[in-house]
């Protein structure tokens, strides 16, 4: 059975597991490292964040982080952002994917959100075909600077 929940501590070795296990994140990531508790105790506080999780029969088998951004833009709409999304590889395929994209944007409309936005690394070609048959479009360009 599989489940969708908010993150609990004990899930992030699982979850920067899944983060790291991709050509991009095998270069930033540093399993085991205690500055992803610290992460993820700030997240857990944060009423504007949900990092949630898909459990797969008690075993973390996807991630996703929404963070709801109030706005004066667009008469002060707030907007969702999705991130750092990551179904594990054996799971791909299998509609847990789009069942997750599907219940953020739920969430999304749930907490009064008039625009659910998401990045995806330029290079992740296969992303944005997922993205786009979801009905998300490529309609802004982003940019990062880092610090």
């Amino acid at each position: 059975m599989v489940e969708i929940r908010k993150a609990r501590a004990e899930d992030v070795p699982s979850i920067v597991s899944l983060i790291a296990n991709d050509q991009l994140g095998a270069k930033r990531e540093h399993p085991g490292d205690p500055r992803y508790l610290t992460a993820f105790e700030e997240i857990d506080r944060d009423p504007n964040q949900f990092l949630a999780v898909l459990d797969l029969g008690g075993e973390v088998v996807g991630t996703l982080q929404l963070t709801f951004t109030p706005g004066l833009s667009r008469v002060g709409m707030t907007r969702a952002t999705i991130e750092a999304v990551r179904v594990r590889a054996d799971q791909r395929g299998s509609g847990l994917g789009q069942r997750f994209i599907e219940w953020a944007v739920d969430m999304a409309r749930e907490r009064g959100c008039g625009l659910v936005q998401l990045t995806t690394d330029a290079t992740r070609e296969d992303a944005h075909r997922f993205y786009e048959r979801l009905g998300f479009k490529a309609s802004h360009i982003g940019m990062k600077l880092p610090l």
